[in-house]
């Protein structure tokens, strides 16, 4: 019997085009911009500049929203190609004076820092591409100062399940969620929110609040609404992505974490 090959943190070098252009140039991206957007911007911590780290955050679209607002961030990535694009379009917005630049793993990002911490850090996207997400948590953890929040977005795999099963991927679905051809752009590992939660409550974390991100978008049955449709598909997730069930089916949970 073969066994499946163990799993490896993700890096999208050489996909960085792929990547903007399937996900950050849709309505899948413009959701959840808006979404993470609204649940920072309501955070008393960022009503003056704050220093934010982002780990993992790739191209540096959220990354520069908010520097545009004047804050001060500090981008991380695995990948040299996903930087060095955000720091083109940084430049392009005349906002690299308020865009730090390191490339690090998120492992080897407490060492790196040299115990600096931040008032805010941002992880989204990121769990689901790592062979240990369990131990990115209380990395995390030492990468944000007491009393301090950390943004956490990863995808909800009970979500994930739910879609496959109204798609009609059965066997997919009683597989596991193990697909024999991953596709090299969908998450390699779907993580279970209470597990997630359980984890964050044992580095010490406090839960202020969760959000679904794209609770309607993806369940649509006419697809196309999700562009002709889109303003009032926005302003209904935005209504109803912190309340139950709602927040629960949105295919990446948002947590807010109170360190």
């Amino acid at each position: 019997m073969s066994q499946s090959k163990p799993l490896k943190d993700r890096n999208f070098d050489n996909l960085a085009s792929r990547f903007a252009s399937n996900i950050y140039q849709t309505t899948k991206g413009k959701i959840r911009q808006a979404v993470l957007l609204r649940d920072l911007l309501e955070l008393p911590e960022l009503a003056t500049p704050t220093a934010i780290l982002d780990v993992g955050g790739g191209q540096g679209q959220l990354a520069l929203k908010l520097a545009a607002l004047g804050h001060q961030l500090h981008l991380t990535d695995i990948s040299a190609e996903m930087l060095q694009l955000a720091a083109e379009e940084a430049k392009l917005q005349g906002l690299s004076a308020q865009l730090q630049i390191s490339q690090s793993s998120l492992q080897d990002l407490p060492q790196r820092l040299g115990g600096q911490a931040y008032p805010l850090v941002l992880c989204h996207a990121v769990l689901e591409w790592l062979a240990k997400p369990e131990a990115a948590i209380s990395q995390l953890r030492q990468l944000v100062q007491p009393g301090g929040i950390v943004s956490l977005m990863f995808y909800n795999q009970d979500a994930h399940r739910l879609s496959n099963i109204i798609y009609g991927n059965f066997a997919y679905v009683q597989a596991g969620l193990k697909a024999k051809k991953p596709v090299r752009l969908n998450p390699q590992q779907p993580l279970s929110p209470q597990q997630v939660l359980q984890w964050c409550q044992q580095s010490g974390f406090s839960l202020l609040g969760k959000t679904g991100v794209r609770c309607f978008h993806d369940y649509l049955r006419d697809r196309s609404q999700q562009q002709s449709h889109y303003a009032e598909l926005e302003a209904l997730e935005l209504q109803y992505n912190r309340q139950e069930p709602y927040a629960s089916l949105g295919r990446y949970i948002h947590l807010l974490l109170r360190a």
